[in-house]
């Protein structure tokens, strides 16, 4: 019983992730919004919020990261955005990743300081510093902002217009033809690994020896591989035979 529980909660688990990236990534319903964010000028956006970028990225204060992130919260509001679609996207991350880079810089041997809390592992005596509570706080909330202003940037600007906005600041073609190609693909790789997991349980049932699971798992990789060359070269000569010289052209 351990053992299925354990496999449906794997396979609800990663079910649930790649569902999740699917609708994080291609949600454009927003964009088409008559919100705060969206009537700006998508030049003037980009450059509102590079500004602020760069101002969490050098900020000294954790006062002001967290005025900044309230002020997210704010725009999200303001440009027809649902608060907790908004902050699922920002905090479903966010915890994992400071809990592996974050918290070791809590520690004496990584942050020395003034010692808050004391504790032994095995035979290592370890403490909290001051110092590093401090340092953790400012790369947990440099994190939290960074990661919302790129989530608001995207939901509120379509990602053809954000494309066409990166030519603007002179961003190379090739560059933003990979960013655009990449987005496409993203897009069809969740939905073949979906197809394929679907195909694989529908014919070998839930229960699978590791060895065979690896091999299905090799084989899948190596056709996904072939399929994803065969394709770029398809579309490749489908845009050349439609008049295509380097520089997208997309329709408003």
């Amino acid at each position: 019983m351990l053992i299925k529980r354990s496999n449906n909660f794997l396979e609800h688990f990663f079910v649930s992730v790649l569902s999740f990236l699917k609708e994080s990534m291609f949600t454009q319903e927003y964009a088409a919004k008559r919100g705060f964010l969206q009537k700006i000028y998508p030049v003037f956006r980009v450059l509102i919020f590079v500004s602020l970028l760069l101002a969490a990225m050098f900020s000294r204060s954790l006062y002001f990261l967290a005025g900044m992130y309230l002020v997210c919260l704010m725009l999200a509001v303001f440009s027809s955005i649902q608060l907790g679609f908004f902050l699922k996207r920002t905090l479903f991350f966010i915890p994992l990743f400071c809990l592996f880079i974050g918290l070791p810089a809590l520690l004496n041997i990584v942050t020395p300081g003034e010692p808050v809390f004391s504790f032994k592992i095995f035979a290592f005596s370890l403490s909290i510093t001051k110092q590093g509570i401090i340092s953790a706080g400012f790369f947990f909330m440099r994190v939290l902002v960074s990661v919302s202003l790129c989530v608001l940037l995207v939901l509120t600007t379509r990602h053809n217009v954000l494309l066409r906005v990166l030519r603007v600041f002179r961003v190379p073609q090739v560059f933003v033809m990979i960013l655009g190609m990449c987005y496409r693909y993203v897009y069809l790789f969740i939905e073949i690994i979906q197809n394929t997991y679907l195909a694989v349980k529908s014919r070998v049932g839930r229960q699978m020896h590791y060895k065979k699971g690896q091999r299905v798992v090799a084989w899948n990789i190596a056709s996904l591989w072939i399929r994803s060359y065969d394709l770029s070269q398809q579309v490749y000569s489908a845009m050349l035979s439609r008049g295509y010289t380097g520089e997208p052209k997309t329709l408003e």
